[in-house]
């Protein structure tokens, strides 16, 4: 049964993952192009600046790659543990604590005394697990991460590519990651089941706030 989950889970992002890669990898770059629009209208600087936000978002495509495969290796270890906890003969209040406490806290309190104690034996009766390790599914999600971060970041630099003025390209680029920003939103927003539109303003309102402040914080 857990393996089966495992597989599901692993090859393919939750939308929140995906979505989340995209606007991180968003705000890294739209922070590099608005410090273009600050400190140079020089075409050799403008390049030098677009490499090092490509360059960066590698770096941090990287990153957080690595931080995907160390997360689900401590999902996956913390699993393993209160599966033999479960299985270790604990008693029953202790075994629904434990269950409690990996669960989210609303999920927790509404199953109840009743549903904790379902949930525990259902655990304690499951098959033992093997020790964590990384499969193939893995790190396909891994480099999903990876291209995710430094792909969202391609959109931003096209604007340079094709405009002579540095300032107009700074703004078209600056309108692109907005509304990348708003689609991110409205995604992020039908996922959760509330108004897409309400959550794509929000997003790209907010990003763009915080774009300016990383910037003024020196970032």
């Amino acid at each position: 049964m857990q393996s089966v989950a495992e597989k599901k889970r692993a090859p393919v992002l939750d939308p929140i993952d995906r979505v989340s890669e995209v606007i991180f990898g968003l705000l890294m770059a739209m922070t590099f192009t608005g410090t273009i629009s600050v400190v140079t209208t020089d075409q050799e600087a403008e390049r030098v600046m677009m490499i090092a936000a490509l360059g960066c978002n590698l770096a941090w495509g990287l990153a957080d790659a690595a931080m995907y495969l160390l997360r689900v290796l401590i999902e996956r270890s913390r699993n393993r543990t209160l599966l033999s906890s479960l299985r270790g003969g604990v008693d029953a209040s202790t075994g629904q604590a434990l269950v409690a406490d990996a669960l989210p806290p609303r999920i927790a309190t509404a199953a109840g005394t009743d549903g904790l104690e379902m949930l525990r034996q259902r655990l304690a009766e499951a098959p033992a697990v093997s020790v964590p390790r990384l499969g193939a599914d893995d790190f396909k999600g891994a480099l999903g991460v990876f291209l995710l971060v430094v792909l969202s970041t391609f959109p931003l630099v096209v604007p340079f590519m094709l405009l002579d003025q540095t300032m107009l390209a700074v703004r078209v680029s600056n309108l692109v990651g907005v509304g990348m920003l708003f689609v991110a939103g409205w995604i992020l927003s039908r996922y959760a089941g509330v108004k897409p539109w309400l959550g794509g303003f929000t997003l790209a309102i907010a990003g763009s706030l915080l774009i300016v402040a990383i910037i003024a914080l020196g970032g």
